[in-house]
């Protein structure tokens, strides 16, 4: 076992045949059975698991944040040596904020908007230590600096909507180190933040651990930040663990199923669509009052034999404190795997395009393109859309405010959100766009379908100008052109169901004769996978990944040339995300369809894209060819971006390096480069790299359509090493 040196026997929590239930209407409902693990000083543990495997669950349970219908009903929890099972709600309340403290997802859940960051941090300490608002203000400060916030003294000044989502994570932070706890309870803590905050976050987790000994229970889905935060991981299942090993030894060698299907859901940086395959893991986790006889993972098992429905297997160790519930843990060998029949081939034949488009007169005459359309780069000929010096401000609302602006006689200020942003895209072909929160790669988007007023520049389609914005748009241009949005709840009516909702396009495009839209949508439903049951369902009726499957079918019902993706499959779990991804690539290639695909995951964007554009602060800092992109030269930001990027395997080597600060405001970018506020190898350059600050830098060729936007030569960037090795896949 991986234990930090010098260890003390005695764990700081253990949880002993844990299990805990709801009382519901219909009697108790067992969310979580017989968990048990142990946490020392300076160890992290991390939790892994989809939504619903019970992984909060266990957390809340520490501390007995259960609500009013959530109870204990079996086992222990020992904190240093005593029992918190049964303790009085004054005594839980003093562990929770002296010596247990637990950091949430969304850091503003934690922090009170109407108090200044200050006032509530020195809470912590007057209150559970009793120590004078000056002193308490020094201890603030210091904790603040020690958990790298720039400015310390001035952040205790300001209110929490006042810094970004990453300072506030670390401030939260900062607050529940200020009392020192034993344990530090971490739930999701870096999931809503971009790449390269997150990278610094958990940079800052490893930091604390060590200076402060402090015990870590780590819950995510994600296994690359698992893998790179955790001393040992636990697997949970349907409320039960199901593996529980040293890290490195359970993503080398990991010997439960269920863990297995999780590994072969996440694609690695260093796969692409045309040579590997995701493998999503089929059915889903079963409600806790429905869970199936025998083992949990039975129904959806590929190593499942009638033994496995007779009996429900124990938690054992496999040698090496390595532990796994599976009754053919010894057996299986995850290199032997193969996948089953139903899922061998990744293109499947539907029938959404079965019949040629039938459109009216005044529908514009359209060459359904080929999968194999020539894969020219995104600024060569032939290409479907074709954007040119793109520019999307807004009118700053803080310009407004002076008596001068109020007559129109004011300075003018605009947000530059997208600035002179060119690409061509082939047909049949897919775009992905990353970059951190404010880049501006959704604005793109939605201003080439329409959703914003363009400012300046050329966007063409098919032939077709796209200036207008999409209520001025001709009907059949609006077919041609969809959206697959990030959240399906915002675009789906909860009162029609599933039917009614993907028959409106495809009435309102006249895509098929009314007689025959019913049939068009049950074929769209089985197209994603669904089938004709769910026509009559209404969207609360259907879990997150079965509203995004809706959401594609009816972003694909039109039959579309080009399908705009704004982060389609970031809040899914990653099977569903393997699922989704694997959907979207058979429809592509069985029609031909043109995709831009937005993601802050560089390893989702790398499987999924043909071509990638990196976007820092309005502006497209590098392009081409996806391969080429995530190999040298880089441009530096793309070099920070996959630095950043957690690799679910802790053996791969990665090269450290973490940008400094925040975006830049796009009301008033940097002069010259954008990026040399924050550029990690400006020091290449003569003078510290002055020019960066002082002119534009030019786009530089690298061959085969790969373009980047630096003063750094071609030689110098080709001659840095390689981020990370090509990881092998599971």
């Amino acid at each position: 076992m991986n234990r930090a040196p010098g260890k003390m026997d005695q764990p700081v929590v253990k949880v002993d045949n844990l299990a805990i239930a709801y009382e519901t209407r219909n009697g108790d409902v067992n969310a979580v059975r017989d968990v048990s693990f142990e946490i020392f000083r300076g160890e992290t543990l991390g939790l892994v698991g989809e939504s619903g495997c019970g992984k909060s669950t266990v957390s809340y349970g520490l501390v007995n944040y259960l609500g009013r219908n959530g109870k204990i009903v079996k086992g222990d929890i020992v904190f240093q040596g005593q029992s918190l099972v049964g303790r009085t709600p004054e005594a839980l309340r003093k562990l929770r904020g002296d010596q247990i403290a637990m950091v949430y997802q969304d850091p503003m859940t934690s922090l009170n908007p109407v108090l200044r960051i200050g006032e509530q941090m020195a809470e912590v300490l007057t209150v559970h230590r009793g120590i004078g608002q000056a002193e308490a203000r020094e201890r603030c400060v210091e904790m603040l600096r020690r958990v790298y916030m720039p400015d310390p003294a001035k952040v205790l000044e300001r209110y929490p909507h006042q810094i970004s989502g990453g300072q506030q994570q670390r401030v939260v932070i900062a607050m529940a180190l200020l009392n020192n706890p034993a344990l530090l309870i971490m739930d999701e803590p870096t999931t809503a933040l971009d790449v390269t905050v997150e990278a610094a976050v958990l940079d800052l987790i490893a930091d604390l651990r060590r200076d402060f000994d402090t015990a870590i229970l780590f819950i995510s889905h994600n296994l690359g930040v698992i893998a790179r935060v955790s001393n040992r991981v636990g697997v949970m299942y349907a409320g039960e663990l199901v593996e529980l090993a040293d890290t490195r030894e359970i993503f080398a060698n990991p010997r439960h199923p269920y863990t297995q299907g999780l590994l072969r859901c996440v694609p690695r940086l260093g796969i692409d669509k045309a040579g590997s395959q995701l493998y999503p893991i089929r059915g889903r986790v079963p409600a806790p009052d429905r869970l199936p006889p025998g083992c949990v993972f039975e129904p959806r098992c590929d190593y499942a034999r009638d033994a496995c429905r007779a009996e429900r297997p124990p938690l054992r160790e496999l040698g090496g404190q390595h532990l796994s519930r599976c009754l053919l843990a010894e057996q299986i060998d995850p290199r032997a795997w193969r996948p089953p029949g139903d899922v061998i081939r990744l293109i499947e034949p539907t029938n959404i395009d079965e019949e040629p488009k039938t459109k009216d007169e005044s529908t514009p005459a359209v060459l359904r393109p080929s999968p194999l359309a020539s894969a020219a780069a995104p600024d060569g000929q032939g290409a479907l859309l074709s954007v040119d010096e793109l520019k999307t401000y807004y009118r700053h609302s803080a310009s407004s405010a002076s008596p001068l602006s109020l007559l129109g006689l004011g300075p003018k200020e605009f947000v530059k959100a997208v600035d002179g942003v060119s690409f061509a895209l082939p047909p049949g072909k897919t775009l992905g766009v990353v970059g951190e929160s404010g880049c501006g790669k959704s604005t793109l988007i939605k201003t080439i379908i329409g959703l914003e007023d363009m400012s300046g520049g050329t966007v063409e389609f098919l032939g077709f100008d796209l200036t207008r914005k999409a209520s001025q748009r001709d009907l059949s241009l609006i077919r041609e052109l969809q959206m697959v949005f990030q959240n399906p709840d915002a675009t789906m009516n909860p009162s029609y169901s599933i039917g009614a909702q993907i028959e409106r396009p495809l009435k309102r495009f006249k895509v098929v004769p009314g007689s025959q839209v019913h049939d068009e949508v049950v074929r769209l439903l089985q197209a994603v996978k669904l089938d004709e049951h769910y026509y009559d369902r209404r969207p609360r009726q259907l879990s997150g990944g079965e509203k995004q499957r809706v959401g594609i079918a009816r972003a694909f019902a039109g039959r579309p040339d080009l399908v705009l993706c704004d982060e389609p499959v970031s809040a899914l779990d990653v099977s569903v995300q393997a699922a989704v991804l694997n959907l979207l690539l058979e429809i592509q290639r069985e029609h031909g369809t043109t995709m831009i695909f937005i993601a802050h995951d560089l390893s989702v964007v790398r499987f999924f894209s043909d071509f990638v554009a990196v976007m820092y602060l309005g502006k497209v800092v590098e392009i081409g060819p996806a391969e080429a992109i995530y190999a040298p030269p880089y441009h530096p930001y793309t070099e920070s971006l996959l630095a950043a990027v957690p690799i679910p395997d802790p053996s791969v080597e990665q090269k450290h390096i973490r940008l400094e600060g925040s975006v830049p405001s796009p009301l008033h970018p940097p002069s010259g480069c954008r990026f040399h506020t924050r550029c990690p190898r400006r020091q290449l350059l003569p003078d510290g790299g002055a020019i960066c600050a002082a002119q534009e830098p030019p786009w530089q060729e690298a061959g085969d359509g790969h373009k980047i936007l630096c003063h750094i030569p071609l030689e110098t960037l080709r001659s840095l090493e390689p981020v990370v090795e090509a990881a092998n896949p599971l």
